[in-house]
């Protein structure tokens, strides 16, 4: 099942959210301090964080606009290797993606997807597709706009300030059913399931980490799993190794998955009958401690 998941082998740091170098002449790896990196801040729409400074390299996450990133070594090719302040994670992201901290962000979009214009007018060719989720320094309103400290115009009703919250993930999930699935993924363009799980959970304001088997650890509490699904409540987080769904009530439920090549939902029985038989089982189920709700 080619989803995202665990690296095959523990390690006593995990890699993906520790700025780690081996150890010269069989040292112990060195773990790199804050305090020793530079503050960067994400200044395209999406910037794509590699595992390796290539762009052949595999896709472990992208970081949205306005997103902070603690850089510590750059390279000649133009990488920039560093740590996303949000979720930890470590990688090497394009240097021209990113540039100096600006004013601190005020709001997030919360719209899906929203179009940044150059003026007072939307029939001006936008300057930017920014998702869900990206941050913005707001400095003044001019209805039905509000206008960015870079000069932009974004629709004020696709904006919520920043301590807002969607009450409902999973209708937050809901909303990017049919976008295809891209590992590494964060955004209607693509994205991977524990990328749903995870912009879905901190569009909500639950802090959730990046990847399916490090959200089975951290999200929510364990609960009992029989041979029915009738236990089962909207919100809860089913989990296979290397996957991760949602369920969206008792018959069904959403994920974004390679099977479909999208985010999809589906009757819960047939995805579990489905994955097993292609090799896994579930691990567990985990429900969140403030059960999600509509609204």
């Amino acid at each position: 099942m080619a989803e995202r998941g665990a690296p095959e082998e523990a390690a006593a740091f995990d890699p993906r959210v520790t700025p780690m170098r081996p150890g010269l002449g069989g040292q112990p790896p060195v773990v790199r301090h804050p305090r020793d990196g530079r503050a960067y801040e994400v200044a395209e729409p999406a910037a794509p964080l590699r595992h390796a400074p290539s762009p052949d390299a595999p896709l472990d996450t992208e970081a949205l606009k306005g997103e902070r990133v603690t850089v510590y070594e750059t390279t000649d090719e133009g990488w920039a290797w560093g740590q996303l302040e949000a979720d930890g994670y470590v990688g090497f992201i394009p240097i021209g993606a990113m540039r100096e901290p600006g004013p601190a962000p005020t709001h997030k979009v919360a719209a899906l997807r929203t179009l940044v214009f150059p003026g007072p007018s939307i029939k001006l060719p936008p300057v930017e597709t920014l998702a869900l989720g990206c941050r913005l320094a707001i400095v003044r309103d001019e209805p039905p706009f509000a206008v960015t400290a870079a000069g932009g115009y974004v629709p004020a009703r696709h904006l919520a300030t920043l301590d807002s919250s969607e009450h409902d993930f999973v209708a937050v999930a809901e909303r990017f059913l049919g976008a295809p699935y891209l590992w590494g993924g964060k955004t209607n363009f693509g994205l991977d399931c524990s990328g749903l799980v995870q912009v879905a959970l901190t569009a909500c304001g639950t802090p959730c980490p990046r990847d399916s088997d490090m959200q089975e650890q951290a999200v929510g509490t364990s609960i009992a799993y029989e041979s029915g699904v009738s236990t089962l409540q909207r919100g809860d987080l089913l989990f296979w190794k290397g996957h991760v769904a949602i369920v969206r009530d008792q018959a069904t439920l959403i994920h974004a998955n390679a099977f479909h090549m999208s985010v999809t939902a589906e009757p819960i029985a047939q995805a579990i009958a489905r994955i097993r038989a292609e090799g896994s089982e579930l691990t567990s189920i985990r429900r969140l401690e403030r059960p999600a709700r509509r609204g």
